[in-house]
């Protein structure tokens, strides 16, 4: 496994600044403004990364906890962050091939495979002050300098894995709206445009579930930032609502593509026809069987590959997840977005 660097961890958590901050409101008292490891502001630039009281930081990571020996943790967040704090120069620092990710939405199911190295992760409730509550999962292997895995019993790594809720790897929020990101093979963003706030491949998911309800108000929010891949994989997002709306949002020839489509692995959407699509065993699969009545876990079984490291199906009306780590079919973790709302340990079907 590679070891996680301090530009990795920058690269994932933050933003260019802009002149616009998503300060908390209704605090009882100042937040405590607190950076990630080696991401504190450069000269010249401002805003905290996680925005909390200290009572909202010590319940964060107090409820930290391991849910299995993935190792798959658990965290409900207390407080804001600022969604658009400063950008380092490196991104995601992953290179190599093997966000081989498959995804898909029919009705209310929104199903991924997430398809990486062997590191742990964590599923993750947020509620900030000024969006909406959220569920998400999150590879921390970044977050932890190297230790796998972290030890809970360590203040440090409690407090490191407390910034998890800016890098989401996919989510729902409480208005039914997913979103989850594959890697693509080709892309060319557009061309900067001054004055727009430039964001991670990443956090840029966690924009869309804080401010979003509707694919389309998701694809707008999407349109007023400028995404950048650099050093880390390019990918493209599978984007799906409870109404049974869902796109592909993929970057090619300088510009950002909307494509109707329920189901997204790692070839190139944009001007690839049905048939070329469907020439991807792993989307051929997926096309097929959400037309029929197979359990949604058991389509993403189908399409799982040896470093499939979680599969999680969300209901977009229930507002639940069911998770299986590591391919471990029989173990189903379910959770909701609500706090406290994991239950325990069920065999599918």
């Amino acid at each position: 496994m590679r070891g996680p660097t301090a530009a990795l961890l920058a690269a994932l958590l933050l933003t260019v600044p802009t002149a616009v901050a998503c300060a908390p409101t209704g605090r009882t008292s100042a937040p405590e403004t607190t950076y990630a490891p080696g991401t504190a502001p450069r000269q010249g630039e401002g805003g905290a990364l996680l925005r909390q009281t200290p009572d909202e930081r010590a319940r964060t990571v107090a409820g930290l906890r391991q849910v299995d020996d993935l190792p798959l943790y658990e965290m409900t967040y207390h407080g804001g962050y600022d969604i658009e704090a400063p950008l380092t120069d490196a991104e995601l620092g992953r290179g190599e091939d093997g966000w081989a990710c498959s995804l898909f939405h029919r009705g209310a199911e929104f199903g991924r495979n997430f398809d990486w190295d062997p590191n742990p992760a964590m599923v993750v409730r947020a509620d900030p002050p000024d969006g909406h509550a959220s569920l998400s999962l999150v590879d921390v292997s970044y977050l932890l300098d190297g230790k796998d895995p972290a030890d809970l019993k360590d203040p440090a790594d409690r407090r490191r894995l407390g910034h998890a809720v800016l890098a989401p790897f996919d989510g729902m929020n409480e208005k039914g709206l997913a979103v989850g990101l594959a890697q693509t093979p080709d892309a060319e963003l557009p061309a900067r445009t001054p004055g727009r706030a430039l964001v991670s491949s990443v956090r840029v998911m966690r924009l869309v579930l804080d401010r979003a309800a509707t694919v389309d108000e998701a694809v707008a929010l999407m349109r007023r930032y400028d995404v950048d891949f650099t050093g880390g994989p390019q990918v493209h997002y599978l984007l799906a609502d409870r109404s049974g709306r869902s796109v592909v949002v993929e970057y090619g020839q300088g510009r950002m593509h909307v494509i109707d489509d329920r189901v997204l692995t790692n070839i190139t959407m944009a001007g690839a026809d049905r048939r070329a699509r469907l020439a991807d065993t792993r989307y051929r699969t997926l096309a097929e069987g959400i037309g029929t009545r197979t359990d949604a876990l058991d389509l993403l079984r189908q399409v799982a590959q040896p470093h499939t490291r979680w599969s999680v199906v969300y209901d977009l009306k229930a507002g639940t997840a069911r998770v299986v780590t590591g391919q471990r079919w029989s173990r189903v973790h379910t959770f909701t977005i609500e706090p406290g709302g994991s239950a325990p340990v069920s065999s599918p079907g």
